[in-house]
């Protein structure tokens, strides 16, 4: 509730424009976003990378508001992919993550089996940009640098 006691939120009365096509909100948490952020990274990323030039060419929200529309198209369509291919391997994994506070590190062995179906099922694979070449990603790595298994 707010200071002023109501519990409404600010709704902003302005119309979208008409030349925008309407698109349904992706309607998931943070735990199956995070779960799926590399894959909707790796998928979508020429949708991304033109809303971003967009945004960089003009900070007004209006002014990409189809590039944007993409964006959201192209996870809502790898979503749906991942429902109907690996949907066991991705409820798993972004219940791992729902239950350890978003931490990758402690829901690893979900993580693997995610990344192992949506190679098979979908040809995509989990990178994290910036891991130096030739270093194994921290989430191929079996085991801490104290040798325990990770979950």
């Amino acid at each position: 509730m707010s200071a002023t006691g109501s519990s409404k939120g600010v709704v902003d009365p302005t119309p979208m424009p008409e030349d925008i096509p309407k698109v349904p909100e992706l309607g998931l948490t943070s735990a199956p976003l995070k779960s799926s952020a590399f894959f909707i990274g790796a998928y979508c990323k020429e949708f991304n990378e033109d809303f971003m030039l967009c945004k960089n060419e003009n900070r007004d929200p209006a002014h990409c508001l189809k590039e944007g529309r993409r964006v959201t198209r192209c996870a809502t369509d790898l979503i749906d992919k991942m429902r109907e291919n690996c949907l066991k391997q991705f409820e798993d994994h972004w219940n791992c993550l729902d239950r350890n506070n978003q931490e990758y590190y402690l829901c690893r062995k979900p993580e693997r089996a995610l990344n192992s179906c949506m190679f098979e099922k979908l040809g995509l694979t989990k990178t994290i940009p910036g891991t130096p070449p030739g270093q194994k990603p921290i989430h191929e790595v079996e085991s801490t640098v104290f040798g325990a298994v990770q979950k």
